[in-house]
């Protein structure tokens, strides 16, 4: 079985390649130091619409099908899944669940609490889960620690921190590494099957493409 390969776009944003296509997540605007570049999708998931940062949808190439809302999809033999997570100030933040060639990926948005025990129970058997860490308005390095034990994935990919290429007030990857008891060399991209998941929970930490 073909490998799905997870790359790095930089915030929130990453490319899954399947094998009959792609699902874009948060596309950056150029505006947070990241680029899109050339990027291809048949699926883009927005977890925040309202935020220009990461819903640069027009920036992605193709013709892909757009979900931002509630609901389960299908296009190209991949099932999306989109759960909405109401925040403190009001806005929502949806998670996605992506089933990609028998690996299931859980980007979990831009919460600023750790979602509810009726969106908790969805995540079950979660294989890749796509976790922001890096404060802001979003989840800190040790509420991302707790919350990943209690989902208890295969691979944690970190996303939504400080990089040497962005603008945005992030806290950097250091304190969450150290909370979580992990020394991942960061790499490109990211290759999974089902049967290369690891048996225990594993942090994985991808470049952003362009580094």
């Amino acid at each position: 079985m073909r490998a799905v390969d997870i790359t790095w776009l930089g915030r929130t944003c990453f490319r899954l390649r399947g094998r009959e296509g792609a699902v874009l997540t948060d596309p950056v605007a150029a505006s947070t130091g990241y680029s899109l570049g050339r990027t291809t999708a048949e699926i883009v998931t927005l977890s925040r619409k309202d935020d220009a940062a990461i819903s640069n949808h027009d920036g992605v190439r193709g013709e892909p099908r757009i979900f931002d809302a509630p609901g389960e999809y299908e296009v190209r033999g991949i099932l999306v899944t989109g759960i909405p997570v109401e925040r403190d100030d009001g806005a929502r933040t949806m998670v996605f669940a992506c089933e990609i060639d028998g690996v299931n990926i859980v980007h979990l948005g831009l919460p600023d609490a750790p979602p509810g025990p009726a969106v908790l129970e969805r995540f079950e058997n979660v294989d890749v889960l796509l976790m922001p860490i890096g404060g802001g308005d979003s989840l800190s390095a040790s509420v991302a620690v707790d919350l990943m034990q209690r989902i208890d994935p295969n691979i944690v990919v970190p996303m939504n921190y400080r990089t040497d290429l962005d603008s945005a007030h992030l806290d950097p990857i250091d304190r969450f590494l150290s909370e979580a008891g992990a020394t991942p060399e960061p790499r490109p991209r990211l290759s999974v099957t089902r049967g290369s998941l690891p048996g225990e929970l594993t942090v994985e930490v991808l470049k952003p493409r362009g580094s």
